[in-house]
């Protein structure tokens, strides 16, 4: 790969236009992709969080860990809840009011992990796991830094 300066000169760019440019790049493509297989990020990951619990979740739950995902808020979020339900992925069980992947559900969920493992490979290209390690704990080192708060799951 071509960078965009020397090493000395890459020293001296700003972490806020990089961080952007890769923010901006990752979620367009993925959102792109998902796309073109019908979904939406949010929607993925309302489908991941139920896939992927080991116990039920009811609709708190899944929206106390998403709703601050990427700034989506939690009117945009109860949307895309409530779109995998009229989809058909997802129904609320009448006790309890757990979310439950349906088999059409599960379906669309494996098909979305496999393109999103499709994914994960491509933006990992030619990037270690070390690269990467370090890659994370120095944007989070930049969150602490400057005040900020984020967390993922």
């Amino acid at each position: 790969m071509e960078y965009s300066h020397s090493d000395t000169e890459l020293i001296k760019q700003p972490i806020g236009y990089w961080s952007w440019a890769a923010y901006k790049a990752v979620v367009s493509r993925t959102r792109g992709a998902l796309a073109e297989l019908g979904t939406t990020q949010p929607q993925w990951w309302v489908l991941a969080q139920l896939a992927r619990a080991e116990e039920p979740r009811t609709r708190d739950e899944v929206s106390a860990v998403l709703r601050d995902y990427l700034d989506t808020g939690q009117e945009a979020l109860d949307a895309e809840i409530d779109a995998t339900v009229q989809r058909g992925w997802v129904v609320a069980e009448p006790a309890g009011g757990a979310l439950v992947l349906t088999s059409e559900g599960r379906e669309f969920f494996d098909r979305v992990a496999a393109l999103q493992g499709e994914l994960w490979a491509e933006r990992h290209a030619g990037v270690s796991d070390e690269e990467y390690l370090t890659t994370l704990k120095v944007l989070q080192r930049f969150v602490h830094n400057t005040g900020g708060q984020a967390w993922h799951h």
